[in-house]
């Protein structure tokens, strides 16, 4: 397996990871997160030669998933790094695995809240207090981390991506 090979099917899913720790602990998924994952996409659609009309898919996907975050955001129903991550990966996945991402993200979604929301009725632990991203994460004023759902979906679908596929063909 080239070094290329090897590196298009793991940035994707350390990206993921990242923003998933990152939302979990600060509540907030850096800019650079989402410009990192769309930069190596087009580096790596480049090198995994994927044809132009999937390329354009592809961003057609992302700019697709980009306006109705936003507009979710603008409701104030979702974060803006948590759109920005949405419409990163769904850059990534392309548009055939979107429906399926959606899916996979909102029943996360929802188990998660569903979760948090159960533990915020329980007094956190004495060890635990303290721990800063631990209350913050605890406390009914705050959100809810939803970029972990949205990693979730994305490492599921990410093997079933033509990125994931054409990677795999070079290597």
């Amino acid at each position: 397996m080239s070094i290329m090979t090897l590196a298009t099917l793991l940035i994707f899913p350390a990206f993921m990871a990242y923003a998933a720790a990152s939302d979990l602990v600060s509540m907030r998924i850096s800019n650079r997160i989402s410009l990192g994952l769309i930069s190596a996409f087009v580096v790596f659609a480049l090198v995994c030669q994927l044809p132009l009309a999937q390329l354009g898919l592809h961003l057609g996907a992302g700019a697709l998933v980009l306006v109705i975050c936003f507009g979710m955001f603008a409701a104030g129903w979702i974060g803006g790094g948590d759109a920005k991550l949405a419409a990163a990966t769904a850059l990534w996945i392309g548009p055939e695995l979107l429906p399926a991402y959606v899916m996979i993200s909102s029943v996360a979604g929802g188990l998660l809240t569903l979760w948090i929301l159960n533990m915020r009725t329980y007094p956190l632990p004495r060890f635990a207090l303290g721990w800063t991203w631990l209350e913050r994460l605890h406390s009914p004023s705050n959100g809810v981390p939803y970029g972990i759902a949205l990693a979730m979906a994305g490492l599921f679908i990410f093997p079933y991506s033509t990125i994931w596929k054409s990677a795999a063909m070079i290597g």
